[in-house]
């Protein structure tokens, strides 16, 4: 069995709204072993809707429709679809029931044009809502499934996990999809693929994929097999083969970020950290807390983004930030070393940096990031040449500062 998702709204394609909701369902079919090959998208016009529909229910066993389920006059998704499998809609007095019920859970009564919802089709299984006003369908023909969904995130969520991801997994209980995540940093992907050398080798065990981020590079193996057992033969196989080649690199498998391996490794050892920062702005203090029970090792950070901050809050030397600049290694070293001494921490980061688009010299252009480390036992800094885009700038200066604070708790730094 394959997948095809059909996105609908003229929102989606004039950029207003991203798309998560293909991406969400990607992964749940993933998970369930079923492969997602193709989404469409197009906008609340029939025609399109019905090619659509041609096009996916052509190639693939499964099309989940999403959008255009709402109440107002540009919701045309459930009259096309009916049509298109020659059904009609009819009334359903509990369907409106329900509707109704819930406007008056939240303290509103349904407004007039919400009736339009308990119009379903006679020819597809209702598959309910209750977490909104719009229902499911599933239109069934010649062994292929059509599931309609609404767009609302939450809505379609509740639908696909009550109703339709069950209906799947009763489908594909002869084959098992996994993929396998390992997560690298601190090596760029054309690098990762020259260290592991004979990728075939690999790919005897299922389809390599390697995803860059500004973070890092995620290897990421698809496995399919008849039984989880077959999965996992293959699955620790890849993963010797792969970590005998680029083991230092892996910093964790999975979904898991690196900066709750860092704090994982922090807390195990009782050991602390702070963060000192000017152009990341308080970034990585945001990493590092968005970790539930990051208190047991995050003292605090410091957004030090002007010269009189770095002298007042972490006594950097005036004479320093004369001589050398703000940005400077000079001026990382003691930075990190201020944080770690004024909150009294095992560790202290420090970032400072040109993050752009302006600001930037000949000699200190945009990208110039220095960051620094102070251990309990020296204090060090780093200097980085990152991009002309201020986001990508921040990010990359973030992921590398927790990278170095990582190899540093390995004995990698």
């Amino acid at each position: 069995m394959n997948a095809c998702v059909i996105s609908i709204g003229n929102e989606l394609l004039i950029g207003q709204t991203i798309n998560t909701n293909a991406a969400w369902i990607g992964q749940k079919l993933s998970d369930i072993g079923l492969l997602l090959d193709t989404v469409i998208t197009v906008g609340d016009e029939a025609q399109a809707i019905v090619e659509a529909l041609d096009a996916a229910l052509a190639k693939h066993t499964v099309a989940i429709v999403t959008g255009g389920l709402g109440p107002t006059h540009d919701d045309i998704t459930k009259k096309v679809i009916t049509d298109y499998f020659g059904g009609k809609l009819v009334f359903h007095q509990p369907v409106l029931d329900k509707i109704k019920s819930y406007f008056e859970a939240r303290g509103y009564q349904m407004p007039a044009n919400n009736e339009g919802q308990a119009w379903l089709p006679d020819n597809a299984e209702i598959l309910p809502n209750k977490v909104g006003s719009a229902q499911g369908m599933l239109f069934r023909k010649n062994e292929k499934y059509c599931f309609v969904l609404p767009g609302v995130p939450r809505e379609m969520k509740y639908i696909m996990e009550t109703s339709i991801l069950p209906i799947l997994r009763e489908q594909i209980r002869d084959q098992v999809i996994l993929h396998y995540t390992w997560r690298t940093a601190g090596v760029p992907e054309s690098v990762l693929a020259e260290k592991l050398d004979n990728v075939a080798e690999i790919e005897q065990h299922g389809r390599l994929a390697f995803l860059p981020k500004y973070t890092g590079v995620d290897l990421r193996l698809t496995i399919k097999a008849g039984t989880i057992q077959n999965v996992e033969t293959h699955r620790r196989a890849a993963d010797q083969h792969i970590r005998a080649k680029v083991d230092k690199y892996i910093y964790g498998t999975g979904d898991i970020p690196l900066e709750q391996v860092v704090g994982e490794i922090l807390r195990s050892r009782k050991q602390t950290v702070a963060v000192a920062e000017s152009c990341t702005g308080g970034l990585i203090c945001h990493k590092m807390t968005s970790i539930a029970g990051s208190s047991d090792y995050f003292l605090g950070g410091m957004i030090t983004y002007s010269n009189d901050q770095k002298i007042k809050a972490l006594g950097v030397s005036e004479a320093t930030l004369v001589a050398h600049g703000a940005v400077s290694e000079q001026t990382a070293v003691e930075m990190a070393s201020g944080v770690r001494h004024r909150v009294d921490a095992d560790y202290g980061l420090s970032v400072t940096g040109i993050a752009g688009p302006g600001g930037g010299t000949a000699e200190k252009p945009v990208g110039l990031v220095y960051i620094g480390l102070a251990t309990p036992t020296e204090t060090r800094a780093h200097r980085y040449m990152f991009a002309n885009d201020r986001e990508i700038n921040q990010e990359r200066s973030a992921a590398t500062a927790l990278l170095l604070l990582f190899k540093a708790l390995k004995g990698d730094g």
